[in-house]
């Protein structure tokens, strides 16, 4: 196997580490790292990375890789694992999506040991970590306010992240363009295909959103021979690719109670919510201009014109899509335990 060394330490076949990439300190001169989990199989294998927390105030993603790193299924691995919970440790200390310089982290890309604090972070994850890598997935959620559904983007066109995406195991996939900046787009100049998985609200942690992501990581390493595959139950969920999304906007400045919900499968011209102003008296009824599955929505009651509202990914089959959500849903739902009344 390839020798694998991060951080100037060396990883070998049947090892398992953790590394602390140094990044600039704080003001306070305290110094500050990435935290890096690395867990190499004895048997070879490819090498994945999954990452969270390049948004700082998009948690879910932390808390996934949390529970993926206590999963049995890791104790027979095939190839590496490289986890990082958390890219923009900066962020996560300030609850904020952006960096220190209030540059967004995900659109520094590849950047520059000598540019700017971003850029300076970007070049050391894309180095040390991305670079080493032959696949990866990264871990969003929606923006403050605002909820995904468990969602994969990723550029679909693509043979091996298509493979990927319908692996991962949930109903929506959105075919996405590289963005310039993106961390999809260096890692796609370096050969590394990656995942991207949307789901939750920022500054929450979303159990089904966090139960999916588990998942379909463990379903994404079992489709690349990196776990063993499972004998169990035949999986139901069907994969549905959109490759046309849009946000529906506010007319009207007010408050709004929702109609619709993630995973609704909304028909042209269907109420999505109501705006009134403080009186009560009814402004505007937001519809929806086109048939799709809401994938995406503000969560709180108030809105200002032209403020995006609810995000609808384009099917052929849209009612399909949204049965295998419910099903999904269903799926990952607990059951309460059943306890003998007699």
């Amino acid at each position: 196997m390839t020798p694998l060394i991060i951080g100037g330490v060396e990883i070998a076949p049947g090892e398992t580490k953790k590394i602390q990439l140094e990044m600039p300190p704080l003001y306070t001169a305290t110094r500050m790292s990435i935290p890096v989990h690395v867990q190499r199989g004895k048997r070879s294998g490819p090498v994945m990375f999954v990452s969270a927390a390049i948004h700082g105030d998009e948690l879910n993603g932390i808390e996934i890789i949390s529970r993926l790193l206590k999963s049995k299924s890791l104790a027979n691995l095939r190839g590496t694992l490289i986890a990082v919970p958390m890219v923009n440790v900066y962020g996560v200390l300030n609850q904020s999506r952006y960096m220190p310089d209030r540059r967004d982290l995900n659109r520094s890309f590849p950047g520059s040991k000598k540019g700017s604090l971003a850029g300076i972070i970007a070049d050391l994850f894309l180095q040390e970590i991305v670079s080493k890598c032959d696949v990866g997935i990264d871990l969003h959620t929606g923006a403050i306010h605002r909820s995904n559904l468990p969602q994969i983007r990723g550029n679909l066109d693509n043979a091996q992240t298509l493979a990927m995406a319908e692996a991962f195991g949930v109903p929506v996939l959105l075919n996405s363009n590289l963005r310039d900046g993106s961390l999809r787009q260096s890692a796609a100049d370096l050969g590394v295909n990656i995942l991207l998985y949307e789901a939750g609200e920022a500054l929450r942690y979303d159990e089904l959103s966090i139960r999916a992501g588990v998942k379909g990581i463990v379903n994404v390493m079992r489709s690349l021979g990196m776990l063993a595959a499972r004998r169990t139950k035949i999986d139901t969920i069907q994969r549905f690719v959109a490759r046309q999304s849009g946000w529906v906007r506010a007319q009207e400045s007010g408050l709004v109670n929702h109609i619709a919900q993630l995973g609704d499968h909304v028909l042209k011209g269907a109420p999505l919510a109501t705006i009134s102003d403080p009186y009560g008296t009814p402004l505007t009824t937001v519809l929806s201009p086109t048939e799709g599955v809401v994938i995406g929505k503000q969560n709180i009651p108030l809105a200002q014109e032209g403020e995006a509202m609810y995000h609808i990914a384009y099917f052929h089959a849209p009612d399909s899509v949204a049965e295998h959500v419910e099903l999904l849903q269903d799926n990952l739902t607990p059951v309460p335990p059943t306890f003998d009344e007699t």
